[in-house]
């Protein structure tokens, strides 16, 4: 349920109705925004009087949310959120693009990655410095020693860091070094993880689930959101589906407006992951932005085919570069910039 405020309602009416609803046993969340605040009630608190409520003064209306995810959904903030990392906003009429190694492998390939996804056009630099990987003898990462290479990076070309965190112990260290806390698609339901990285109150970029709804990929961000930290991004990744013989996954383009319909969140596109093969990324990426994606996520390295993960689906620098190009002309055919 949530209870719309009047324009004009005074600070001390919207207490009075957080305070009723709080006395009767629910947790509420206030949003504000294009001149409206909203009081989202959450938890099993005892039923309300919505007649009383709504003529409680600044009333203007009660609603039922008959979806399960609350917090996240279009009705209990229709504006969009717009979320700052340091001097790159994701959710507004800009595309934000994220680009970089999987894996940080080496001083030397993450700084020769960082200044030429830089000079092609990049907002973020991404790279992994603890790698969830199918077998227990793959590379793992380098740990906090990748975490102290991104920062380099960070200091020499001034653009955020995105780096995935893959367990709750973990947050705190991770948090000290990167401005966005990646959840990864293995994680995507690991609520002890989406509970500590929701009390870090830092940006998030949740991916969806290999198998997960749109529905469990909202759901998942209610943990985030529950803890006040509405500094997320929802990305999709593609699904596993029964075509495995040409692609790593089937890129769902259907999520994107979906997602944008349901959910007041930006939503990131991964086409890397989406197709898996380094050829097909650029047109994945440039559906992506005609979907409505606010941004982007690709993977690129100096020499993918010396990659320690994911080379196949990792762009070089040149081609990385023409992909910028094109994504510019993209944005600028559907009303956004690059």
């Amino acid at each position: 349920m949530i209870i719309i405020m009047d324009a004009e309602a005074t600070p001390f009416q919207i207490d009075n109705v957080i305070a009723e609803a709080e006395s009767n046993g629910w947790q509420t969340h206030l949003s504000q925004g294009s001149g409206d605040t909203v009081i989202g009630l959450q938890g099993n608190g005892q039923p309300l009087d919505l007649f009383k409520v709504g003529q409680m003064p600044g009333v203007r209306e009660t609603m039922a949310i008959t979806q399960q995810f609350k917090l996240v959904s279009r009705t209990f903030s229709p504006k969009n959120t717009t979320i700052k990392v340091r001097d790159v906003v994701v959710g507004s009429d800009k595309l934000v693009v994220m680009a970089g190694p999987c894996s940080v492998e080496s001083r030397e390939q993450l700084l020769e990655t960082a200044h030429a996804v830089k000079q092609a056009g990049a907002t973020m630099l991404r790279g992994g410095a603890y790698k969830p990987r199918s077998s227990p003898y793959s590379f793992q990462g380098l740990g906090e020693a990748g975490l102290k290479l991104l920062a380099e990076a960070r200091e020499m070309t001034g653009l955020p860091i995105v780096t995935e965190v893959m367990s709750p112990t973990k947050v705190a260290l991770v948090a000290v070094y990167a401005d966005v806390l990646q959840i990864g698609a293995r994680n995507m339901q690991n609520y002890d993880l989406l509970n500590a990285v929701g009390q870090a109150q830092k940006p998030v970029l949740l991916k969806r689930g290999m198998s997960a709804t749109l529905e469990d990929l909202l759901m998942a961000a209610e943990y985030i959101l529950q803890h006040g930290n509405t500094q997320v991004m929802l990305c999709e990744r593609g699904v596993r589906t029964f075509d495995t013989k040409y692609t790593r996954n089937t890129f769902d383009v259907n999520a994107i407006p979906l997602l944008k319909d349901l959910s007041h969140l930006p939503v990131i596109a991964d086409p890397s992951h989406g197709i898996g093969i380094r050829r097909h990324v650029p047109p994945i990426a440039m559906s992506s932005v005609a979907a409505g994606a606010d941004g982007l996520i690709i993977e690129t390295h100096p020499n993918p085919d010396k990659a320690i993960s994911d080379g196949p689906q990792s762009l070089t620098l040149p081609q990385f570069a023409e992909l910028m190009s094109q994504i510019r002309r993209m944005a600028s055919a559907v009303g956004r910039s690059c």
